[in-house]
């Protein structure tokens, strides 16, 4: 009969292994090069690299890199090996642009998705490792503009959702005892036709989160319009998660109209895509992350630098700083002294200069020349 501690350790190290494949579950993330301008290297001269997976802090160090900043310092040399099998090696010629968008409830990318993303220049496409810390993408405050793609989530109105229905090719059918929840019907995707209900609080989620996509990539065209038009131009980043897909899947399963949702969050964001890529003159980089936790790993930190006079001012000891301010105390003082005294001796000079006797001798010492 086997021992109970041998028991007991047993489980520990299985209930271990467990939890260390879910803290390591993997997901895809795609790299898509501007149109007409080649931010990412070739699939061709990747090597060995193009087998390799990536960590999420890693995709954070590309998006910083690919918006002209460094990387954190704790890229490690493997690290950096994986972003030059993605990125082009000249470091002044970045988009200094970057549109970053998480899909949650996908673990691999969808085949329907190929097909959306062979009209692109090319694309990368990495193996990701999601850990159980999210990353931080930390950018400088005043020389960065975010937008954020999941704003304003619940806050649409029946109008929007007609003007998507219709865009998306079929239409919307109110119910007349409750606003917003009627439904979409007739959408036609290559895998057939797809009815959205929004009585449902998963289809309700997931055409909340198609018009916060479209609203606020709207919102970031016209965001790159008006700092287009400044002397100095900040980088740019669009960010957001999409989080539709996980709730189709928690609500239906392994249903067709999952596949059905992922088809056509695929053929919209290809839409946001062309327009972003138009906006922007090609000067763009796309990282789209698929991903199954509905835990966004990615969190944008904006800090505020100091300048170097500062820094300099900060590092200096409290002695050195003592020592300092005499100095310019005992400067002060002397360049005070010295003033007084020149005053002084220039007024005693003027009131001796008036007061003199009118000889031959003053006349000529006052440069008066006498006949």
């Amino acid at each position: 009969m086997m021992d109970s501690r041998v028991l007991v350790a047993l489980l520990l190290v299985s209930s271990f292994l467990c939890s260390s494949a879910k803290a390591e579950r993997s997901g895809t993330v795609l790299f898509i090069d501007g149109q007409g301008h080649k931010y990412l290297r070739s699939p061709s001269t990747n090597g060995g690299v193009q087998s390799q997976s990536m960590l999420i802090p890693e995709v954070a160090d590309a998006v910083s890199v690919l918006l002209g900043f460094a990387p954190s310092a704790t890229l490690s040399a493997a690290g950096s090996s994986k972003l030059n099998g993605v990125l082009e090696p000249n470091p002044f010629d970045r988009p200094r642009a970057v549109f970053m968008l998480e899909v949650t409830g996908i673990k691999d990318l969808p085949q329907a998705s190929i097909s959306s993303i062979e009209k692109y220049s090319h694309a990368l496409q990495r193996n990701t490792v999601l850990g159980s810390e999210k990353a931080k993408i930390e950018l400088p405050g005043g020389e960065v503009s975010v937008v954020h793609l999941d704003d304003g989530l619940e806050d649409f109105t029946e109008k929007e959702i007609t003007d998507l229905a219709s865009f998306l090719g079929g239409s919307y059918v109110t119910d007349a005892s409750k606003t917003m929840n009627g439904d979409i019907m007739g959408i036609t995707l290559a895998s057939g036709t797809m009815n959205v209900h929004l009585s449902k609080e998963a289809d309700r989620k997931y055409v909340g989160m198609l018009l916060a996509l479209m609203r606020n990539s709207k919102r970031a065209r016209l965001m790159h319009e008006d700092l287009s038009q400044g002397t100095r131009r900040p980088a740019e980043l669009t960010i957001g998660c999409f989080d539709g897909i996980k709730a189709l899947r928690e609500q239906y399963g392994t249903e067709s109209i999952v596949q059905q949702g992922e088809e056509l969050l695929l053929s919209v964001l290809s839409i946001v895509l062309d327009s972003l890529q138009a906006a922007y003159k090609g000067q763009l980089v796309a990282v789209v992350s698929f991903k199954p936790e509905s835990q966004t790993k990615l969190d944008v930190v904006l800090t505020d630098w100091p300048s170097a006079r500062m820094l300099v001012e900060s590092n200096v000891s409290p002695v050195l700083n003592a020592t300092i301010l005499e100095v310019a105390l005992v400067r002060t003082t002397l360049a005070w002294l010295t003033g007084i005294i020149l005053l002084v001796s220039t007024l005693i000079g003027v009131c001796m200069l008036f007061n003199m006797p009118l000889t031959k001798d003053t006349l000529l010492y006052s440069n008066v020349k006498l006949d």
